[in-house]
């Protein structure tokens, strides 16, 4: 029975790849190839999770990062469909720039951006991608933003 409860659960969550990347390493027959595979997982309702795989066969790369991505998962705030504040994240030359917006927006940003406040379950925001475009770097700094949210009690809170 706890089986088929982890199994329902996994099927409610959003599965997003981002990018898969392929290296070769030359050896004495030629090439041998592997990848690797940057993952995001949410729920759409606020919890979302970043993971990366590496393997030899771009399937088991998937299923590596999910797993970790699974794993990862962590809870954003939210205001509604979009987010409580604007929000600045970084991760090393990644920095991304989000902005809340009103109902019916969409989500206005691109690039490796998208899929994360896909995942997340935002539906409207603005978003701007500053400096490398770097997909993993920008993934890892979009994630950064998010978790930087704050509510409005918890920021009364905090200054009471």
């Amino acid at each position: 029975m706890n089986d088929r409860n982890n199994r329902e659960e996994v099927a409610e969550l959003d599965e997003k790849t981002v990018f898969v990347n392929r290296c070769a390493k030359t050896v004495k027959g030629g090439r041998r190839f592997s990848f690797s595979a940057i993952i995001v997982v949410g729920d759409k309702n606020g919890n979302v999770g970043l993971g990366i795989g590496k393997a030899n066969e771009v399937g088991d790369a998937i299923r590596k990062g999910g797993e970790a991505a699974r794993k990862a998962m962590r809870p954003i705030v939210m205001k509604g469909t979009s987010i409580p504040h604007e929000v600045y994240g970084m991760c090393d030359g990644g920095k991304v720039l989000l902005k809340p917006a009103p109902d019916g927006t969409g989500i206005i940003c691109g690039g490796a951006m998208r899929p994360v406040l896909e995942a997340a379950g935002i539906k409207d925001v603005v978003g701007k991608s500053l400096g490398s475009k770097n997909r993993l770097n920008v993934v890892k700094a979009t994630i950064d933003a998010l978790h930087q949210l704050r509510s409005a009690e918890a920021i009364a809170a905090l200054r009471a």
